[in-house]
């Protein structure tokens, strides 16, 4: 439109400033939808922007953040043999929480599932907790990274974010995750000093589970009997609980085998132990980030993505809730 070029925006991309298309990404990744950021744009800035051109500017911006992420990761895993120790003189405990959760694409598996797991690692210091007087904390300083697709390429996102804030330099590692095997290998291989931590709420779901199945749906003794299991493994029996359990028991798919589950889990379970150090015993953290971050802004009813797109998406949503996107506005429209 000649409009266009008389007021210098007809060269732009999209026909935006590089400040308002991270505004426009801002709505978009933080509403329920494209259409309600078209709205909240149009609201906030008395500006129109068809929730279509909101769609594609979003994942522009998502894009820029994804590939510079794993630039930035993929070289800090490159230099992983470089990594200096220097552990700090100052108690200084570095937490490391990672969890898996679901996505419904526009995509196909082999299997016909359109479901893809999304990665979600968070990290903090005790030097960024708040201590309320009730004992519990607020984490007030955390960074979030998220991925979806496979466990060794997700690492190098892991591995950055503990490199930025202080893995080598730290005087202990507390890693905190539910058990999944994906998760155990990662961390033995970027982690070996790592006191890891199997999450006491997930355990203590997976023993109601499990009691559920053998006391076949029965609240009058599947309850006591999983009370009485999750009280003996919160105060360190672990070794009678397993000699409880039986060997080589066969159980449906959606059932956790308790045995083998802790049997996998050994040497992360003793939880007085982790209290009289002061230590989280539980990842409420990462399954609150996983609402937050993913649930919230991509599981809305009847949603389904590209696997890109939901990715950038994801990308923005971590910034956003690490206290990071004035640093992205910054660097996108120096």
């Amino acid at each position: 439109m000649p409009l266009d070029d008389t007021i210098g925006i007809s060269q732009m991309q999209y026909k935006m400033t590089k400040l308002c298309m991270t505004e426009v990404a801002y709505y978009g990744q933080n509403q329920a939808s494209f259409y309600a950021g078209s709205q909240m744009i149009k609201k906030t800035m008395n500006l129109y922007v068809n929730e279509e051109t909101v769609r594609v500017v979003t994942e522009h911006i998502g894009k820029a953040v994804f590939d510079e992420d794993t630039k930035i990761s993929k070289q800090a895993l490159e230099n992983i043999a470089k990594t200096e120790v220097a552990v700090s003189p100052k108690p200084l405990t570095l937490y490391i929480m990672t969890d898996g959760a679901a996505v419904n694409t526009r995509v196909e598996d082999v299997n016909g599932s359109t479901w893809r797991e999304n990665k979600t690692v968070m990290v903090f210091t005790d030097r960024d907790l708040i201590k309320r007087k009730d004992g519990s904390h607020i984490i007030a300083k955390k960074e979030y990274s998220a991925f979806i697709g496979k466990a060794e390429d997700f690492r190098k996102y892991v591995w950055n974010l503990a490199i930025r804030h202080g893995y080598g330099k730290v005087s202990r590692v507390v890693l905190i995750a539910d058990g999944a095997i994906w998760i155990r290998n990662m961390c033995n291989e970027l982690f070996p000093d790592a006191i890891q931590i199997l999450d006491l709420y997930h355990l203590k779901e997976n023993v109601y589970t499990y009691a559920k199945y053998k006391f076949k749906q029965d609240a009058s003794k599947y309850t006591p009997w999983a009370e009485s299991i999750n009280d003996k493994l919160e105060k360190g029996r672990y070794e009678e609980v397993i000699t409880s359990l039986p060997k080589d028991e066969i159980l449906p798919t959606n059932v956790v085998n308790l045995r083998t589950y802790l049997e996998n889990n050994r040497g992360k379970t003793d939880y007085p132990a982790y209290k009289k150090q002061g230590l989280f015993v539980g990842s409420g953290a990462i399954e609150s980030a996983n609402k937050t971050i993913l649930q919230r802004r991509l599981k809305q009813s009847g949603m389904r993505w590209s696997v890109p797109g939901a990715q950038y998406i994801l990308s923005l949503r971590c910034k956003v809730e690490s206290g990071l996107w004035s640093a992205l506005v910054q660097r996108f429209c120096a």
